[in-house]
């Protein structure tokens, strides 16, 4: 698990609950976090480390869970505490504590030193760390126009019954709706010389919507095609600009109509069980970016990360099959000259967008696929070194202040086609293929090399035609073959992002929220089994 293996193991959380004035204390007031800050810089210092950061934070979580008339749930939680890493004797050491009072501060400082220089024994070499600059005291806010938390519960609750009742009458048996809020408050500090302040929202409008044949017994479902996003409540307000009318199902952009998804999901179910099984063979696909940016996370943004291409990492799916070697090469081809493929920390409206990583780093964005050609991997500080860079890339993150941070994904985008080109013109140019919408299964080895990917709609195109609904539909392809079979991709208008709130990594387990950006994309003569059981 790379650099937090040894240390997790060690890592004493000190003290009980915060107090809920504290809390509020600690969301508010910066000056408040700084002097706490510093208490941890100093007394790590003076205990021997010769880099220290700390993380305060304070982490507010909401869900609204209805099913068919009735409110099912609606949980609030909030945690807050401080993180501190250190290096001592060359090596990392990391403790935590929720009682924020100086010397408590002072006793999780001392303790991660000591964990530091115990891990240290058993180290065989060193940590690098990359320079950092300290950026003084500066902050950042996801550029939100409607704070989630400040919208009624009753708001919410009149949404999902709206959106469950809309279902129903289209056709849908049963329906669970959620709305899922995040606010994180996260105060970084570091021996460089670092104060950041920053200000995360993330929310997920979601629905599972299932259709059952009375007679049969057998069932259909169909789940939303919202995509979670680094948002205030303004994305549930739907605008008529971002809505793409032209297909076979409403799809979004910017903002999502949760109410008109239900409506189609609902009838949607029913049409799924009436359509024809596909028939096993090669086609065609044109992949909608509400189900390519799953096959992106995990064929391209997992082994990217070089940790699992060092074998430092293999918790959730294993390492990589782009090993250092293919990269050294400058040749290696990963795809068509049409994959582009983008790592990017600040795109607004995603998931990942963060000003500075959990290490202090200014965020940004590089190349990770160029032209089809392998040339660029994600790193933190610790790992820079490694493939020679002189920076971090700002890929550290930790989803709780009491757990460390490592290295996380960054949104990791296929960039849209240079050439004008809808999704309409894209399927014009199919003889015998599938057009594919939503996510849904997926499996793919421990290298990330071999896979298979299923969605939620399947249309079948002939002669350039959209001609009816296909069933039972799931592609296979190894990561290689499959990208090098990217024909054509449509334009920047048809740019759209996907996206996971519970990315699952490291041992124990920390999920993070990512998002992959795409237009919809053509790739030619993928392997289309059938998914079918026959009882």
């Amino acid at each position: 698990m790379g650099i937090s293996g040894a240390m997790l193991a060690g890592i004493p959380v000190i003290g009980s609950p915060i107090s809920a004035e504290a809390a509020m204390q600690g969301g508010i007031d910066v000056a408040l976090k700084k002097r706490m800050a510093d208490v941890a810089l100093n007394a790590a210092r003076s205990k021997g480390a010769t880099y220290t950061d700390v993380r305060i934070g304070r982490y507010l979580r909401q869900f609204v869970v209805t099913r068919e008339e009735k409110v099912q749930n609606v949980v609030n939680t909030e945690s807050y505490g401080m993180g501190i890493r250190v290096l001592a004797n060359g090596c990392w050491g990391f403790a935590a504590t929720d009682k924020m009072d100086n010397d408590s501060i002072a006793k999780a400082a001392a303790a991660a030193v000591a964990i530091a220089k115990e891990n240290a024994r058993i180290q065989s070499e060193p940590v690098q760390l990359a320079p950092q600059k300290g950026y003084g005291e500066v902050s950042w806010k996801t550029p939100i126009e409607k704070n989630a938390f400040e919208v009624p519960i009753k708001d919410k609750v009149d949404l999902l019954l709206k959106v469950n009742d809309t279902a129903m009458k289209a056709g849908a048996n049963y329906i669970t709706s959620i709305i899922f809020s995040v606010n994180e408050q996260k105060y970084f500090a570091s021996s460089d010389g670092s104060y950041i302040d920053q200000d995360v929202h993330r929310i997920w409008p979601t629905f599972f919507a299932t259709h059952v044949d009375a007679k049969s017994g057998k069932f259909e479902t169909r789940n939303a095609l919202s995509s979670p996003r680094g948002m205030g409540y303004e994305y549930l307000i739907p605008k008529a600009a971002d809505k793409i009318t032209n297909m076979p199902t409403p799809l979004y952009r910017n903002s999502y109509d949760m109410i008109e998804d239900a409506g189609f999901a609902g009838k949607q179910g029913a049409e799924k069980m009436a359509a024809k099984s596909v028939e096993a063979g090669k086609y065609d696909l044109i992949l909608d970016p509400s189900n390519l940016w799953l096959t992106i996370h995990e064929s391209v943004g997992h082994p990217t990360e070089l940790d699992r291409v060092l074998g430092y990492e293999a918790n959730f799916a294993g390492t990589s099959f782009l090993t250092l070697d293919k990269w050294k090469t400058g040749k290696f081809n990963f795809g068509s000259k049409n994959v582009n493929i983008v790592a990017d920390k600040l795109q607004p409206g995603s998931l990942g967008a963060v000003g500075y990583d959990d290490e202090g780093v200014k965020c940004g964005q590089w190349d990770i696929i160029k032209d089809g050609i392998l040339v660029n991997y994600q790193t933190i500080r610790d790992q820079a070194h490694i493939i020679g860079l002189n920076a971090s890339q700002g890929c550290c993150y930790a989803d709780a202040w009491s757990d460390v941070q490592f290295q996380r994904m960054p949104n990791i985008s296929l960039q849209p086609g240079k050439t004008p080109l809808t999704p309409a013109e894209l399927i014009k140019d199919v003889e015998k293929g599938i057009y594919v919408v939503g996510d849904s299964s997926f499996s793919i080895d421990q290298q990330r090399y071999n896979f298979q990917f299923s969605g939620q709609l399947y249309y079948e195109v002939k002669n350039g035609k959209i001609v009816g609904m296909l069933n039972d539909v799931a592609y296979q392809s190894n990561t290689q073959e499959f990208w090098n079979s990217c024909s054509a991709v449509c334009d920047k208008s048809d740019y759209r992002l996907g996206g996971s709130f519970f990315d699952g990594k490291g041992q124990p387990e920390q999920v993070s929220a990512v998002s992959h950006g795409s237009s919809t994309t053509r790739f030619n003569g993928v392997n289309i089994i059938n998914t079918a059981r026959k009882i």
